[in-house]
């Protein structure tokens, strides 16, 4: 499998050109992590692309990294567009590459796509009412990632989550799930080392009805940030192998969100 990571993160790297050429043109919000200049374009209308989408959220408290932001927005907008990149290259989905759409959970497009992601899930804690319409946005169809967390901050997410789905109960995965074959052959999941922290990783999903034989509604990354390999894939911070496997997990949980 080398001979494919090498050709994953080659194919970004190949790319930095045009990720710097959009970055000339203006966006919404500009990234300070080293790296070619990266620039997302900001929302933009339903136009039946696949675009990738990132769920906002208010938090009174903490989750800062030395480049500013809110949790919510940890690795962007390097990560999306590096990983969009990918999806385009290599499978068939002719997705949005220049940026991704910031949406809250209550928000009425969020019902337009079908994979949404959350970073820092942690310091998540939603409304009556958004728990209420991401209740109806899972139970219609749609599938969430929750990536870049660790230690506490799995507690908050089962909180948070009772409170949207109380019935639906979190069950850990293993690699013989779908979910990991849904494109690339993802046998030994526990394989990928996190970035950081050095807390064992492991993989958690909801299952529509709480029946295994359904759909994942949701899958969380415990102790793993696959958008941390994403966002500094094009800079030498990672080993390449290690990069290309969290490509392969996106790439994964995508494909599968958009065929279950």
């Amino acid at each position: 499998m080398r001979s494919a990571a090498v050709l994953l993160v080659g194919l970004l790297i190949a790319s930095a050109g045009v990720v710097t050429a959009l970055a000339q043109r203006g966006g919404a919000t500009v990234d300070q992590s080293p790296g070619p200049p990266i620039q997302g374009a900001g929302n933009t209308a339903y136009d039946g692309r696949v675009v990738f989408i990132r769920l906002r959220y208010d938090t009174e408290f903490g989750g800062f990294r030395m480049r500013m932001g809110p949790p919510w927005s940890h690795d962007y907008p390097r990560g999306e567009m590096h990983f969009m990149k990918i999806i385009e290259e290599i499978t068939q989905i002719r997705p949005r590459t220049d940026g991704s759409n910031i949406l809250s959970l209550d928000d009425p497009e969020l019902f337009n796509y079908p994979v949404a992601y959350m970073a820092e899930p942690g310091f998540w804690a939603p409304s009556d009412k958004q728990a209420e319409s991401f209740r109806a946005y899972l139970r219609k169809g749609g599938f969430v990632i929750f990536d870049d967390f660790r230690g506490y901050d799995w507690e908050n997410l089962q909180a948070q989550m009772r409170r949207v789905l109380p019935d639906w109960h979190w069950v850990e995965l293993d690699g013989t799930h779908a979910i990991f074959h849904s494109f690339f052959e993802i046998d030994n999941p526990l394989s990928l080392a996190p970035p950081y922290g050095g807390l064992p990783p492991s993989y958690w999903g909801i299952f529509e009805d709480n029946d295994r034989s359904k759909r994942l509604v949701a899958i969380a990354n415990v102790n793993n940030d696959i958008s941390e390999y994403w966002e500094w894939s094009d800079t030498g911070y990672a080993p390449v192998d290690l990069s290309n496997e969290a490509y392969k997990f996106g790439v994964n949980y995508l494909v599968y969100g958009m065929t279950h």
